[in-house]
């Protein structure tokens, strides 16, 4: 997949199949978007094109309030690969850029370079100044300039339409399972292993300790998950623990993972993928440690079982 960072590496194409979003989360709704795209641009012997847009526009629009990631562009411009996309366009996101019109956004940028047969975009996008680019506006804009469009219709979940915003509100509430349906893989993200107290091997359950490589990452809430993690190619099970570790009137929050497999090697310093495949209890205060430790036994007892279902 060509991979274009900014408007001025776009190298032109014609009768291109397009579609523009943030895509964040990159959930069952935006795939189902993307292969659209794909399987018309393959039907038309056209070339498949993403436009998105980076840091997120809530980022650069809404200062007060920063808004929590599913996905860093790196991963999510792998998974657009993964999906068969040709060529994918990075908009640099600005203040500047937020007050170009939608009809300036799809003649100047999506128009002079992509020449589109189609484009494709979901439901619910919007783009623009003031967000005024909406389902309608692409429709019309295609009908006047013979531009076929394409509006994708919501994926359910039940009866609750997919949505990033739904999937945070799952995670945040500790449902990474059922936020996990919805995105289309399992929930986690790219973490740098650090330094930690050492708490962990004196309770004979050595702890990986780790924070997020983005910044602004959505994090599930507190408490103990069945996980997985992707190290050097490799799928390793463990138990990991979001908190403030009460049982030792601690208070500074930690994420710490410890993997069921005994030789990993030292990983302090190193990046790996965590994965939360399922939420186990909340994180409790307990009168002492061998209490803790009791319990830690358990839990890896029943994250254990749970690993059958994931193999």
């Amino acid at each position: 997949m060509e991979i274009c960072r900014s408007l001025k590496d776009i190298n032109r194409l014609k009768n291109a199949v397009v579609t523009i979003g943030t895509f964040d989360g990159l959930h069952r709704g935006h795939q189902e978007v993307i292969r659209h795209v794909v399987s018309t641009a393959s039907a038309k012997q056209s070339t498949s094109v993403v436009v998105t847009f980076d840091p997120h526009p809530r980022h650069i629009l809404d200062k007060d309030f920063v808004l929590p990631l599913l996905i860093n562009l790196e991963d999510k411009l792998h998974l657009i690969q993964e999906l068969g996309i040709d060529t994918t366009v990075v908009i640099p996101f600005s203040q500047e850029f937020s007050h170009v019109t939608a009809s300036d956004f799809i003649s100047d940028i999506i128009v002079k370079n992509f020449q589109p047969n189609r484009i494709v975009i979901g439901y619910d996008h919007h783009f623009g100044k003031d967000r005024e680019g909406s389902p309608e506006f692409l429709s019309q804009f295609g009908a006047e300039h013979q531009i076929e469009v394409n509006i994708i219709e919501p994926v359910h979940d039940q009866d609750v339409i997919i949505s990033s915003t739904h999937i945070r509100k799952l995670i945040h509430e500790g449902f990474v399972r059922r936020a996990s349906f919805e995105l289309g893989r399992v929930y986690g993200f790219r973490a740098k292993v650090v330094y930690g107290a050492g708490r962990g091997k004196d309770l004979e359950f050595p702890t990986a300790n780790f924070i997020p490589v983005e910044n602004n990452q959505l994090l599930p809430k507190q408490g103990v998950y069945f996980a997985r993690g992707r190290i050097n190619g490799n799928n390793l099970y463990g138990m990991c623990n979001l908190g403030v570790r009460p049982t030792f009137n601690e208070t500074d929050f930690v994420m710490e993972v410890h993997f069921f497999e005994k030789s990993i090697g030292d990983l302090y310093e190193k990046e790996i993928t965590i994965e939360f495949l399922e939420r186990i209890r909340d994180e409790k205060k307990f009168n002492d440690s061998s209490e803790l430790k009791k319990q830690l036994v358990k839990d890896q007892q029943e994250c254990e079982e749970l690993i059958k279902k994931y193999h």
